[in-house]
């Protein structure tokens, strides 16, 4: 069988999966779920993810979510190899947790966010073990299932601080009570009527109308130019990298030239910068400084260290960033 498309570009919407190597457990206990949450609340802020929805089962996860600098593979292989990293240690093991390379599906956002969110939160109640359960009894147990996102979206007092609810709940109107009623609604009739995701998947790669399928075809399958072009569709705005670098002068006198033969907090600033809202990729980064890709990761970790203990840092950071965003804006 072929391997999975694998296209990204910015604005991307995914769902993602991945199972437990041999469909064995990747979660022993609750401290396992608790931790991996924290994991995935810490790659999603890292990243720029905006993620809508999610569930854990007992050997495998679902994501939905939305890739504003097109960096799915840069996220999850970060994620992934947190996680499997942290249950190796504690679990005394070695190899491979998850069974291959995540699967990842290209989502029409217009016709199919609010479809695939409700799908994710459907799973704890689509085990065989509850084929024949009632109707009310579903519902008692969806409602009352902890791994998942959806406590959010059927309650507002139980949000979650890294899930992006407008984006899903926009189709019933915006982040409101209203909004999550007719969610919970809609719900619950497919409780009846489950989607059948696996139908709708095209190339194991790609869900979406008609006109959808046609722009994916056209910008990224039918010639090697058309691959290469960015997306037209969902981009967001970004300040060019010579903007950010010249801010970065003007608030600190360490131009370019200057940065790059920097060893320390200004240089891993500017990287940070350029990624989050320049919007460049690591390798893209890696060039600009003279570095491969794994060290532009590198550095921006240690950024993130020297901040928890540097108030001076995180107030600069924080500076620049509002300074960036109001250019954006």
């Amino acid at each position: 069988m072929a391997r999975p498309l694998r296209i990204q570009y910015e604005g991307a919407v995914y769902h993602v999966t991945c199972r437990g190597n041999d469909r064995k457990d990747i979660f022993k206990d609750d401290a396992d779920r608790e931790r991996f949450l924290r994991i995935l609340h810490q790659s999603v802020n890292i990243y720029t993810i905006k993620l809508c929805s999610y569930v854990l089962m007992t050997n495998h996860f679902h994501l939905l979510l939305e890739t504003p600098h097109g960096n799915l593979s840069e996220f999850m292989r970060n994620f992934n190899i947190t996680y499997t990293g942290y249950y190796n240690r504690r679990h005394k093991r070695v190899g491979h947790l998850y069974q291959g390379r995540y699967t990842s599906v290209l989502v029409d956002k217009d016709a199919y966010l609010s479809v695939l969110s409700r799908y994710i939160h459907l799973n704890p109640v689509r085990i065989k073990a509850h084929e024949k359960t009632p109707l009310k009894e579903k519902i008692r147990l969806l409602q009352a299932y902890p791994w998942s996102s959806l406590p959010g979206y059927l309650s507002r007092k139980k949000k979650e601080p890294f899930i992006v609810y407008d984006l899903v709940l926009g189709e019933y109107g915006g982040d409101t009570d209203k909004a999550r009623k007719a969610y919970t609604k809609t719900l619950h009739a497919e409780m009846a009527a489950p989607f059948d995701m696996k139908r709708e998947v095209v190339g194991q790669s790609v869900i979406g109308g008609a006109a959808f399928l046609d722009w994916v075809r056209e910008r990224f399958l039918e010639t090697p130019k058309d691959r290469e072009r960015p997306s037209v569709q969902g981009i967001r705005s970004h300040v060019d990298k010579e903007t950010i670098l010249k801010t970065i002068a003007k608030e600190t006198s360490k131009d370019l030239a200057a940065l790059k033969s920097e060893r320390g907090p200004l240089r891993q600033l500017a990287m940070e910068l350029l990624y989050r809202v320049g919007g460049l990729t690591g390798p893209q980064i890696g060039a600009l400084f003279g570095i491969d890709y794994s060290g532009v990761s590198q550095e921006r970790k240690r950024l993130r260290e020297r901040m928890a203990e540097d108030k001076k840092l995180k107030a600069l950071h924080d500076q620049l960033m509002g300074m960036m965003l109001t250019i954006k804006i």
